[in-house]
């Protein structure tokens, strides 16, 4: 089915000429233009429940090609809608219109003025990225959403975001100073201060258009004429985000950009934005305030905010038992949660003065024990702790939209906002509400001005549940209306809020929110549809999940059945855009890299959702724009861990991969990828004359050229001694009990006390790089372990099948995964450790498998199977692993992690690892992917991505270390591109502690059923 109810221009059928507007679009504008159906349908969607196919895409280079762009659409008869990152809760950045994405390249940080407090920012600069580059100065700009990561000051300025921190520094509104900005007709001015009715004989670049002094006019004749309406209907509340800013308007002198301000893109585009800046507090506490009910908490909420607190922020009982179920939240949430409260206030007190910050932190103990609640309060000091906490309250759009199912929560009456001597009672008797129609709400966010993002929990996928939406947002908004509160409190009207504001503000202020519209956009080529002549909030035709909406029956490769089947994996994105933060520990590293919507996790899930519903078109799903979506998916898991949803998109490129391979032949380079472990006994013969490949450039140029290898990239070299196991224990023996095993101070065990443990050797460590499993045999044995090998009598050595997995070939990672189970079941059934040394390979069995063989023979497997530094670290802890290790005085080791660690959080179990090694300094660094992943960057279309974002963290990090520091990383693909783009040498941190142990003259190894004599070498 179409996205739109009417064909997009340009596109009535695939392959057809472009339009006048797109031709004239590609003959005049440097950045770029979009209007394939892919593209189109990656920005039909923001983070709200509506869905609108544009009539293409802009991607501005700078501000002449926006307003070369919008003067061509103008001519045309096109709207315009200026966007940023896309995260609106309500519909304000999709429409029937020509996009300006300004999030890529309109990011200029134009100016800052230290001593005046100001900054000049292009719409495209991200919130966090504008603090960094304050930072230095002890500045900050204060108006802080959750979505800082990403935000960008245009979208915040359109949106008069506000924050948790409104209560002291106000919503955007109160912060922007200016707006260099450009106006339908093509008259740019600087929407700034005017003194009463007039505004300054010139702006700051020494001009006054007439245009710009006839709008202040008709603003001040517009007030003046409605001020008694204003007065009367506008909401006394500080979250009033609704309409346009009229009540800012006064005879004695106002700031035009405050009209601006809040106006979601329908009245201006803007160039350059103006901010006021503050001092960075020096000190900060936080008390986390426990209470037994929720209504006790918001009754509480007034008291607590006259200890003059920064910020009150709510998380209630359903936002800490999620959180407590995604594993990067999981560690903060049981430390600052004490037992089972229903809702928590983390309070916030910010200044230059430590002890005023303590003794207020104090007196907010003394309160709650006086509400009834002594020992509520769980006080964090320490800053690292502060900001773990405020991370998670952070995130808490995303932490409640990770509940799995059609039953989401929905954002549409979120962000109403009343006083806080009605907070108690407005909650309690919205909550009513939801029970009568049978649902119930998610609450959290800002309670100390009385704004709570409440999302009742609907399955707008049906029809029944919509109207129940319509319901009660009537019944709710009537209810703000009563206690004289704001329905639209943060996040702005859009498309879900803008149809109420006649009930709220009364017709004329509508008229007047209309006559603004006029004198700014008399054509309404700005975003229309918001603020003013709005459709019904509830038209299923502008819905994500429209009446027709239905996946198209897919037999799936892998299981998905815990999100209900793949369509439900992949909707689980929210939209709300977490995977474009610049400075995430590794997702999404190909935006990053790029910039590009496309190469986003979110542009692939939306992608994918629109092929699998067929809203793209027959057989999109095995297309070659869905392989272009994928291409640059690094399966780097970042996102498996990373993004608060859940969407694992690694595992979703498989499924796409298995899904286009059923269409598409296997290329010669992906064959050689996927079959590497099966021909590799046969290649490794011819180790010498393989290996001349990167010594003579002529082969590295025919290997480019037939194969699509890098001539750039030198290949992993084949080992001439691959290493061979002796034969795994047929009938292993018990697990010891604690203690059993262990070894003395000197290493020193018999054989038969050693604990066995199984090391499972990946094919990468076998055929290129046999020193990393030898070094592992010998210092587990050295440690007190007897080790078990798995070769086969005969046959090749197993494997994960992790190369199958990279290019789509299922099947055949199915039958190595059945042999893996085969081989290990005894082990398993006997509780023997299972320990790998290459990350993505190892942590297959534990994330692959069972999506592959789903059943209790791979959940006891994953369960078993550990990377070294993960036995080392259980090991230890339970007594047994004892190691003698040579000092390393003066020395430092710098490790890497690999992404698949960092995604299964065993980066901190690698560090202390290393720091057994008495004496050796250990550091790590947060980074996204080296950039090698795999395959990924020896392929010659890659190779200046893979490099690109190598140089986002790690090449740079690894490249300042000093040369006798020690580089460690325990990924193959990791190392080779360290080796590559470095020049130098990164070791898997069994080469250290081996190196370490020989030294210091530990015990020799113990290899289980040992060869004969004269034997042993053969093959090693």
């Amino acid at each position: 089915m179409p996205l739109d109810n009417h064909p997009a221009p340009g596109d009535p059928a695939p392959g057809l000429p472009a339009t006048g507007l797109e031709a004239r679009l590609r003959g005049e504008i440097r950045g770029e233009i979009l209007f394939d159906r892919f593209s189109r349908g990656r920005y039909s969607t923001d983070a709200s429940i509506y869905q609108i196919e544009p009539l293409g895409v802009v991607v501005p280079r700078d501000r002449e090609d926006a307003a070369a762009a919008i003067a061509i659409a103008r001519e045309e008869g096109v709207p315009v809608l200026p966007r940023g990152a896309g995260t609106s809760q309500c519909g304000q950045t999709v429409a029937r219109a020509l996009v300006l994405d300004c999030s890529r390249h309109m990011d200029r940080i134009v100016s800052v003025d230290v001593e005046a407090r100001r900054a000049r920012v292009e719409p495209g600069v991200v919130l966090d990225r504008l603090n960094r580059a304050l930072r230095p100065h002890k500045l900050f700009f204060p108006v802080d959403p959750s979505t800082a990561s990403r935000a960008t000051l245009g979208g915040m300025t359109a949106n008069n975001s506000c924050g948790s921190r409104s209560l002291r520094y106000g919503n955007m509104v109160h912060n922007v100073r200016g707006i260099d900005a450009l106006l339908a007709d093509g008259t740019a001015a600087w929407f700034g201060e005017v003194a009463g009715n007039f505004p300054a004989d010139a702006d700051a670049d020494g001009a006054m258009p007439e245009r710009y002094r006839d709008l202040v006019r008709r603003m001040g004749a517009l007030h003046r004429r409605e001020a008694d309406e204003i007065e009367a209907r506008f909401p006394k509340v500080l979250r009033r985000v609704g309409g346009y800013n009229i009540d800012s308007i006064s005879d004695s002198g106002h700031n035009m950009a405050r009209l601006l301000v809040g106006s979601e893109g329908t009245l201006a585009f803007f160039n350059e934005i103006e901010l006021e800046l503050q001092p960075i507090p020096a000190h900060r506490v936080l008390g986390v305030c426990h209470f037994p009910t929720f209504y006790s908490a918001m009754a509480a909420t007034r008291r607590i905010v006259e200890l003059g607190p920064s910020a009150v922020e709510l998380v209630d009982r359903t936002m800490i038992e999620l959180s407590r179920d995604i594993p990067m939240f999981r560690a903060t949430v049981d430390r600052f949660v004490q037992g089972e409260p229903a809702a928590v206030l983390v309070t916030e007190f910010a200044g230059d003065d430590p002890a005023e910050n303590l003794r207020r932190l104090r007196a907010l103990g003394e309160l709650m024990g006086d509400l009834g609640f002594p020992g509520g309060v769980v006080e964090a000091i320490d800053p690292a702790f502060q900001a773990a906490i405020m991370e998670v309250r952070a995130q808490g759009l995303n932490i409640m939209m990770s509940m799995k199912g059609d039953g989401k929560p929905i954002s549409f009456l979120e962000d109403c906002a009343v006083r806080l001597e009605d907070l108690a009672d407005y909650t309690d008797r919205l909550t009513q509400i939801f029970e009568k129609h049978g649902t119930y709400g998610t609450w959290y966010a800002h309670a100390s001005v009385g704004c709570l993002h409440v999302r009742p929990v609907l399955n707008v996928k049906q029809e029944l549940e919509v109207r129940k939406m319509r319901a009660i947002a009537e019944e709710a908004f009537a209810m703000v209306r009563e206690y004289k509160g704001s329905h639209s409190g943060e996040h702005g009207d859009g498309l879900v809020r803008s149809e109420f504001h006649e009930a709220m503000f009364g017709s004329r202020i509508v008229g007047a929110f209309e006559e603004v519209k006029d004198a700014f956009d008399p054509q309404g080529l700005f975003n229309p549809g918001k603020i003013v002549r709005p459709p019904k909030m509830d038209d299923r035709s502008l819905f994500r999940y429209r009446p027709d909406y239905r996946p198209l029956p897919l037999a799936t490769a892998l299981d998905w059945s815990e999100w209900g089947g793949f369509a439900g994996a992949v909707e689980m994105c929210n939209n709300n855009g977490a995977c474009r933060a610049r400075d995430a520990a590794v997702m999404c590293p190909s935006f990053r890299a790029t910039g590009d919507e496309q190469h986003l996790t979110r542009g692939r899930a939306n992608t994918l959702r629109l092929a699998l519903s067929g809203q793209l078109g027959a057989d999109a799903l095995v297309s070659d724009g869905m392989r272009g979506t994928m291409d640059l998916c690094i399966s780097c898991k970042g996102c498996k861990r990373e993004c608060p949803t859940g969407v694992d998109m690694a595992r979703m490129k498989i499924e796409f991969l298995h899904h286009y391979r059923q269409r598409h032949r296997l290329g010669a380079r992906d064959r050689l990828v996927a079959y590497l472990p099966r021909y590799a006994p046969y290649a490794a013969r011819l180790a010498p004359l393989l290996n001349l490949r990167n010594r003579v450039r002529f082969l590295a140029q025919l290997g480019e050229r037939l194969l699509g290898l890098s001539a750039a990239r030198k290949l992993p070299e084949w080992s001439s001694r691959p290493f061979r196991a002796a034969a795994a224990s047929p009938h292993p023996g018990p697990p010891p009990q604690a203690g059993e095993g262990r070894a003395g101070a000197s290493g020193k065990v018999g054989a038969a006390e050693a604990r066995e443990v199984v090391l499972l050797v990946d094919t990468f460590s076998r055929w290129f790089e046999p020193e990393n499993a030898r070094a592992a045999e010998r210092v587990l044995a050295r440690a007190g372990y007897r080790v078990v090998g798995l070769d086969p009598p005969r046959g090749r050595p197993l494997c994960c099948g992790r190369t199958f997995l990279a290019v789509g070939l299922v099947e055949e990672a199915r039958i190595e995964a059945r042999r893996m189970l085969d081989a290990l079941a005894v082990h398993v059934a006997a509780g023997t450790p299972i320990v790998g040394l290459e990350p993505s390979c190892l942590l297959t069995l534990r994330d692959e498998f069972p999506a592959l063989l789903p059943g209790p023979a791979t959940t006891a497997l994953a369960e078993q199977a550990q990377l070294f530094e993960e036995f080392v670290a259980t090991e230890r802890m339970a007594g047994r692993f004892q190691l003698s290790l040579a000092p390393m005085p003066g020395r430092t080791a710098l490790l890497h992690g690999h992404c698949h660690q960092k995604a299964f959080a065993t980066v901190a179990a690698a560090v202390e690892a290393l720091r057994l090694v008495p004496d050796l300094t250990v550091e790590t660094f947060d980074s996204t992917c080296c950039g090698m992943a795999g395959g990924f960057g020896y392929e010659a279309e890659h190779y200046e991505t893979s490099l690109a974002i190598g140089e986002l963290g790690v090449l740079p990090q690894l490249r300042a270390a000093p040369a006798d520091t020690i580089l460690a990383a325990c990924g193959t693909s990791c190392r080779h591109q360290i080796a590559d783009a470095l020049g130098r040498d990164a070791r898997h941190l069994v080469r250290i502690l081996d190196e370490a142990s020989a030294a210091n003259g530990s015990a020799p190894t113990l290899i289980a059923d040992d060869p004969k004599p004269g034997m042993r070498g053969a093959g090693r």
